[in-house]
């Protein structure tokens, strides 16, 4: 994977409201853009996250139907949680496949990063793909809220879903699913 190109910070002028949420941040902030003009933008901060493809010996994919209340609806979705403060982004990767699936993985490789909501969020997504699973004997408890349920699916069936719009899939499982598939050469 090819390294970004650096940054361009904006300048912070002043941050006008701010709002702490549930592992995020909301700033309204005043701040002058690299090209010299300046304006008031609303920013969520977020600590970044994970997120992996569960790959089994058998060549199906573990995904998980998950209610989300944004939506209002069950979403298709890998994996995936919010990195605690300081935590490595495969840390807690592995947390979440036992928390969320059930499994636990020995091979574990880099899928690069991604920026889902780049006009309003400073979110960073690590994406892996996670090969190797192992059945957890118990699953370790999970947050309170979560509601979902496992699936183990095809190949085909999984992109029949991405293709077919029957389910709602989110962007980061699209995205890491893309980059599997060139890993993989699928």
């Amino acid at each position: 994977m090819a390294p970004l190109p650096p940054a361009e910070p904006s300048v912070l002028l002043e941050t006008k409201a701010a709002l702490d949420a549930r592992k995020i941040r909301f700033e309204i902030n005043r701040i002058k853009l690299p090209i010299g003009v300046e304006g008031t933008f609303g920013l969520i901060k977020h600590p970044g996250a994970s997120i992996a493809v569960p790959l089994t010996n058998d060549g199906r994919v573990i995904i998980l139907r998950q209610y989300r209340f944004a939506v209002s609806r069950r979403v298709l979705e890998f994996p995936a949680g919010t990195l605690e403060i300081g935590e490595d982004p495969l840390t807690s990767m592995k947390r979440e496949l036992a928390e969320e699936a059930g499994y636990e993985a020995s091979q574990w490789d880099s899928l690069g990063v991604m920026s889902p909501c780049v006009g309003y969020s400073d979110e960073i997504i690590h994406m892996f793909l996670a090969r190797g699973l192992k059945k957890l004997s118990t699953k370790p408890p999970g947050d309170e809220d979560e509601d979902l349920e496992v699936l183990h699916m095809e190949i085909d069936e999984l992109n029949g879903y991405i293709s077919g719009g029957q389910e709602l899939l989110d962007g980061k499982s699209i995205t890491t699913w893309f980059r599997t598939c060139q890993l993989l050469g699928l």
